[in-house]
Formats: C-alpha cells, structure tokens, sequence
C-alpha cells in the first residue's frame, strides 16, 4: 500500500520522464546517445527457488554518455483466472542509474535505482471500475551487458535484484559479508534491443 509520507505515483513518473528527457539532452554527441527499444523480462517474485518465473513484455528508453547513463523501462504481464473471474495485470515501472565499465562493442554495467510495481485485479466479466489496485515501493540492483552493433544499434542483457532490504530488521545472524549485503525479494532477468539516435 502506498505509504503517506510519498508522494502520488504519478508526480514521480513526471519527475522520473523530466529527469530522462534532461538526460537525453546533455548526452555528448560522441556518446551513445538516446535510444528507445522493446524487452522481455523473466520475474521471480520471491527468493524460492521452486517458484516459476512470470513473463513479462516492456519497453524501455535509455540516455547514455560515456561511463554513465539513465534507463526507465515499463513492464507488463496480464493472467486471466476463468474460474474466479479475475484478471491479474502487473506493471512495474523502474528507473535505473547506469554505469557503464567500459566503452566499446561489449560494454558490462552496473544499475540501480527505484521502482514502482503497481497490480491490478479486476473481474474479466464486469464493470471496469469495479477492479482493486495497489502499487508497492521497491529498490532495485544489478547488471549486464550490452552488445553495440554499430552506433545505433544494441542489445542488452541484464539481471536484477528487487526489493533490495537496507533496513535489516531480520534478527537472523548472516556473518560479516552477509551482514553487509542488503536482502531482496524477487530477482528478474531481462533481454532487449535499443534503437538508438
């Protein structure tokens, strides 16, 4: 549920598409650039591993220049449920901080950054306001690499942490490196194509 003290979904998503659009901007014309492109995501939803991963179909527009970039992808996945009458739509929103590790053809980096997930359960025969929504808060890290073919031209594969945990309300004794690295609660892998400009 989201929390009081954050502001509305939709004043972060303008914050978030003026920040990328700022971004796009300021790219220097010998970097990348500004690229729009498409994705597939596989979405573990906890840390089970007998848990079966959920596909999911986004889009995703990145700003790159030199080491560091800006990503924000837009993820869906709709199941029907004919028994009880429901669909489940699932949309999660992530803006990610890139940092590129090298330049060149094959460029591995890093991403961080937060990211609303927002689900939706609604009857599949019925009234279109009768549905319930709710849009929960998380961070998010991980990396990849992209393939550049050529300047306008890359694909991308990366995989992510979600719901990173900082707080460490558990009480469970880790050691030391456990007790430095945050939890999760899901984790997702992704694959796109980005056309760039």
């Amino acid at each position: 549920m989201p929390s009081a003290n954050r502001p509305p979904l939709r004043h972060v998503l303008v914050a978030v598409f003026a920040l990328g659009a700022l971004l796009a901007t300021v790219v220097p014309a010998s970097a990348q650039g500004f690229g729009l492109g498409a994705r597939f995501a596989w979405v573990k939803q906890d840390t089970n591993v007998d848990a079966d991963s959920v596909r999911f179909f986004g889009l995703h527009m990145r700003a790159i220049g030199g080491r560091s970039g800006f990503e924000l992808s837009f993820d869906r996945h709709t199941e029907s449920f004919d028994l009880i009458n429901l669909k489940v739509i699932e949309t999660p929103i992530q803006a990610s901080i890139m940092l590129r590790l090298s330049q060149g053809s094959f460029a591995p980096y890093l991403l961080g950054g937060p990211g609303w997930y927002r689900r939706t359960v609604e009857p599949i025969d019925g009234p279109e306001d009768s549905g319930e929504s709710n849009t929960e808060f998380g961070w998010h890290a991980g990396g990849g690499l992209e393939i550049l073919a050529g300047r306008h031209f890359g694909i991308h594969g990366d995989y992510r942490y979600t719901f990173l945990d900082f707080g460490g309300d558990d009480e469970k004794d880790e050691g030391f490196i456990g007790g430095l690295l945050p939890g999760y609660k899901g984790s997702m892998w992704t694959l796109g194509a980005t056309l760039y400009f």
